[in-house]
């Protein structure tokens, strides 16, 4: 083939590339142009078929047109017009209306009355988002008509009951979290607001460990569309396993757990409020409330521990090793300050620093971050305990971690488990094998800032259903017989003739003599609040 008709073809070719890609960018075009059209329609029907009331009011000291749709309220100012015909820039405004947790009537009173007085106007409640933070703002509708002013808040009361929003909750407050601050913070911070969204409550102030647990087996939860619990970590602790409980005992079903409905809120009052911050990104009573008036629900996962066949508890997260120990002598010193107790305990911790000698099994549910071993099976059902095939590593270990949600708290913004979400069905496992106390170090400084507290050898990470410890002193049998097989109903367990070993569970100190079994319930509770990535920070520790 000569050169000039080669040439020829590669024009052809060229000129039919050019083609398609003119064809596919008009194509394109006309997508867009059908899309801004169809959205275009739907702004209109927004704004003339689905008003629902429209009316003059004013904001401020202008007077707006206002508009009433099932979805959001919005205003633009009226402006005369100029003799020279010019158009004014107006500034509109919109305030959807699941933002809107209270509407109430302005009325003009005299002194000392509590009742009566000519009306002004309106007022929306509304929930202003600043950051992490949710804050309350207020809308000042002004007109003096009555008749005009309670035919729109008839309406707007109409369109808010649509929302499920609770109306009646139980509310748990412990007066002993952290610096004893739990009444005054419900009372200065959590009940106004409850009063302005008409939210009734009907409260138990606790007076020991287990009271919460004790009235929530009694009383009629079938009366109440939420519970709230304000307290740290160790109140929500005893309150989500004792919800949990209810719903076992509700269902008639004590073996399996329960998905219980009821949603809990949580207003964080304790030290560190690691569950308040990984469903709000804050430590912030305001923010916590506002989740909860406005309805703002999420699943959350949760773990059943067991030991010996026998339930210990339900939680989100477990320590052992290096976590249980330092909290264990951080409660021998609860006369001191909080923040100088963990500080402490940690120091106390490291300077004895010495590993567990234990078998750690567990399920993989995907592919893990680090280190994941050959033997798995991705595709076994958790619950179905004949069918699953474990994984199982021997050997000395600082620290084990297992938690079902990130555990975000202001210290480690991103969390302990960073890769963990609320309600993704698995839980992470974090395991940190023997080394040297320099090296230990090394990775507990990475938390604070958030990146490479992994990236050591020997620290190994597994996104897991199911997890079982058992230390070297409750392991039965010969060591393959124990590899060979990670049922524990065949394997025989013998009970340490010493201490029972101490676990962090959510914060509170468990003593526990064998083996324990951890297993992940995808959402088995509701909370309050909405899933993050990333906690609000503060001033990091500085005793390590």
């Amino acid at each position: 083939m000569s050169e000039p008709e080669e040439d020829l073809r590669e024009e052809e070719s060229t000129k039919k590339k050019k083609k398609k890609e003119k064809g596919s960018v008009k194509k394109k075009k006309k997508e867009k142009r059908e899309q801004e059209e169809q959205q275009q329609v739907e702004e209109e029907e927004e704004q003339s078929e689905c008003v629902v009331l429209r009316g003059i009011f004013k904001l401020g000291k202008k007077s707006h047109d206002v508009l009433l749709t099932r979805t959001r309220l919005t205003w633009t100012p009226i402006t005369p017009e100029t003799p020279t015909g010019e158009s004014c820039v107006t500034q509109s405004g919109t305030v959807l209306l699941q933002d809107v947790f209270a509407v109430k009537v302005k009325r003009r009173r005299a002194a000392g009355k509590q009742s009566g007085g000519p009306v002004l106007g309106m007022a929306l409640f509304c929930s202003k988002r600043n950051g992490k933070r949710l804050e309350e703002e207020t809308l000042h509708l002004h007109n003096a008509s009555a008749e005009h002013t309670h035919a729109w808040y008839n309406k707007l009361k109409e369109l808010l009951t649509a929302f499920s929003r609770p109306r009646f909750v139980k509310v748990f407050i412990n007066p002993s979290s952290h610096k004893k601050e739990a009444v005054h913070i419900y009372r200065e911070h959590v009940a106004p607001l409850f009063k302005m969204a008409d939210v009734r409550t009907d409260i138990t102030v606790t007076e020991r460990k287990g009271h919460a647990l004790s009235v929530m087996k009694e009383c009629k939860l079938d009366e109440y569309d939420g519970v709230v619990c304000v307290g740290g970590d160790g109140s929500v602790a005893e309150l989500c396993h004792a919800m949990v409980l209810r719903a076992q005992l509700d269902a008639g079903s004590p073996e399996k757990p329960v998905k219980q409905v009821l949603p809990l809120g949580i207003i964080p009052a304790g030290s560190t409020d690691v569950v308040s911050c990984s469903v709000h990104g804050v430590r912030d009573p305001v923010t916590a409330a506002m989740h909860i008036v406005l309805g703002h629900k999420q699943l959350v996962d949760m773990c059943s521990f067991t030991s010996l066949g026998q339930l210990v508890r339900f939680g989100f997260s477990a320590m052992f090793g290096f976590g249980g120990r330092s909290l264990a002598k951080a409660e021998k010193k609860r006369w001191m300050p909080s923040a100088r107790r963990r500080e402490y305990a940690l120091v106390k911790t490291l300077a004895r620093l010495r590993p567990e000698d234990c078998q750690l099994s567990f399920l993989p549910t995907k592919k893990s971050n680090k280190n994941l071993l050959e033997h798995r099976d991705q595709d076994q059902d958790p619950e179905s305990e004949g069918e699953e095939s474990w994984t199982t590593n021997q050997g000395l270990y600082l620290s084990i971690s297992v938690m079902s949600i990130p555990c975000l708290s202001p210290h480690i913004p991103q969390g302990l488990a960073p890769y963990s979400r609320l309600a993704n069905g698995s839980a992470s496992l974090i395991a940190v094998g023997n080394t040297s106390r320099s090296e230990f170090i090394k990775h507990l400084k990475r938390y604070n800032s958030s990146s490479g507290q992994f990236s050591f050898s020997f620290v190994e990470t597994h996104d897991v259903s199911a997890v079982r410890i058992r230390p070297r002193s409750v392991i039965g049998g010969s060591e393959e017989e124990s590899e060979e097989d990670g049922d524990s109903r065949t394997s025989p367990i013998i009970q340490s003739e010493g201490a029972a070993f101490p676990w962090n569970i959510d914060g509170e100190l468990v003593e526990i003599a064998n083996e324990v079994l951890i297993r992940v319930h995808p959402q088995l509770i509701t909370l309050y609040g909405e899933e993050v990535e990333e906690a609000e920070s503060a001033v990091s520790c500085s005793c390590i």
